[in-house]
């Protein structure tokens, strides 16, 4: 039990405002601070309770995900790539179909990039695909397939950071290693009452939430303690509005709300059109697709509509909302019999021919709108107007 008396703050650190609540641990007899307000944890936190609640919660909360049902270190090296800067729900989407195609890392290796490419359609930051290819391609080489079984080794693969070879090195290995993501960030920042608005503090508040990330580790069961620590900062721990009142490290936490960080660049709107042409032909119906060039510095390669001119008379077929780094793009798809500009590389293609090449997050949504792609429906939250088929 915890009794706590608040007492105005009598120090002179700047790192202190307001109040704090100092109390005593009955059961330990150890002194507990905890800020009220935005400032900063002066004692060091009680790490054995803090363990003993994280394990508590995520034992009643953790989520049933693919991934989690395995300790297979491709498997989960292919889940880390996938999640990186990406929705879980849309990982969720590609993830057993990519095993099912890539079952292994040598079926990997030998494919083509294209294929690889087809595959992680619609997952975006299309160069973890490529590189993750690079890497398979570099483990059956010089590994004779066998995926690096620790950190050091994980980390010199291409597309693995510090972050990725430490969850798969303590999920699939059990290394006592911790995996400290943007979610780990932000839950230990918080907790710790770590944050600033000021570039350079933000950047040495980074620093000591690695450290006391390791602190924290559960060395005993690394993979579970690195996955619930994730999974708080994923569920609970949230960027906006966090849930403070769910948090197993409510009485322990110094900021109890959103911590100050430094200020995001504002997303741009950009207006922008594309093309959607068909023809029927005896294999069926078909459409126009464009391939962008090997020399482009965003997803060469890949597959997409046609550009079309912004301004145009008369309705579109449809309105899609898509987002890449900080750029909103409100596009319009119009209903065209004008081929595309002379120099791309332009193909028609069947559906079949579609689901099996490499599109564009874009064209895909676009194609699943215009209710193309038969094996991916709809889904709720999607932003697709269909105005008028035509």
């Amino acid at each position: 039990m915890l009794e706590l008396t608040v007492t105005p703050d009598l120090s002179d650190s700047e790192t202190y405002e307001r109040k704090s609540a100092v109390g005593i641990d009955s059961d330990t007899g150890d002194a507990v601070v905890t800020m009220v307000g935005k400032a900063e944890r002066k004692m060091k936190p009680d790490l054995a309770g803090l363990r003993r609640g994280l394990r508590e919660w995520f034992a009643r909360e953790r989520r049933e995900l693919p991934w989690r049902a395995t300790t297979d270190p491709y498997a989960i090296w292919i889940s880390e790539i996938m999640l990186q800067q990406t929705r879980v729900a849309a990982v969720i989407e590609r993830y057993e179909g990519f095993l099912r195609r890539f079952p292994t890392v040598e079926s990997l290796a030998a494919a083509g990039e294209a294929e690889v490419l087809a595959e992680w359609s619609g997952l975006g930051y299309y160069r973890r695909a490529r590189m993750l290819h690079g890497a398979a391609r570099m483990v059956c080489a010089e590994r004779g397939g066998r995926v690096p079984d620790g950190f050091a080794a994980l980390v010199e693969l291409p597309g693995v950071g510090r972050y990725t070879a430490a969850a798969i090195a303590s999920i699939a290995f059990g290394e006592p290693v911790a995996a400290v993501d943007g979610n780990v960030e932000r839950v230990v920042l918080r907790l710790m009452g770590w944050g600033s608005e000021d570039a350079a503090t933000h950047r040495a508040h980074l620093r000591q939430a690695v450290e006391m990330a390791d602190e924290l580790l559960d060395r005993a069961a690394p993979g579970d303690w690195n996955q619930a620590m994730m999974e708080l900062g994923a569920t609970v721990c949230l960027p906006r509005g966090p849930r403070c009142e769910v948090c197993p490290w409510l009485a322990d936490c110094a900021t109890r709300g959103e911590h100050p960080a430094v200020k995001r660049a504002a997303m741009r709107t950009v207006e922008m059109a594309r093309a959607w042409m068909t023809r029927g032909s005896r294999r069926g119906e078909e459409v126009m697709l464009v391939e962008r060039g090997a020399a482009e510095t965003v997803m060469p390669g890949m597959w997409e509509l046609p550009e079309a001119p912004t301004q145009q008379d008369g309705e579109p077929l449809l309105r899609v909302r898509h987002a890449i780094m900080q750029v909103n793009y409100r596009v319009a798809v119009y209903a065209t019999d004008r081929a595309p500009a002379s120099g791309c590389a332009s193909r028609w293609v069947t559906l079949d021919e579609a689901e099996r090449l490499p599109l564009t997050g874009l064209t895909r949504k676009v194609m699943r709108g215009m209710g193309w792609l038969a094996s991916e429906k709809p889904q709720a939250g999607r932003s697709v107007s269909r105005i008028q088929a035509q």
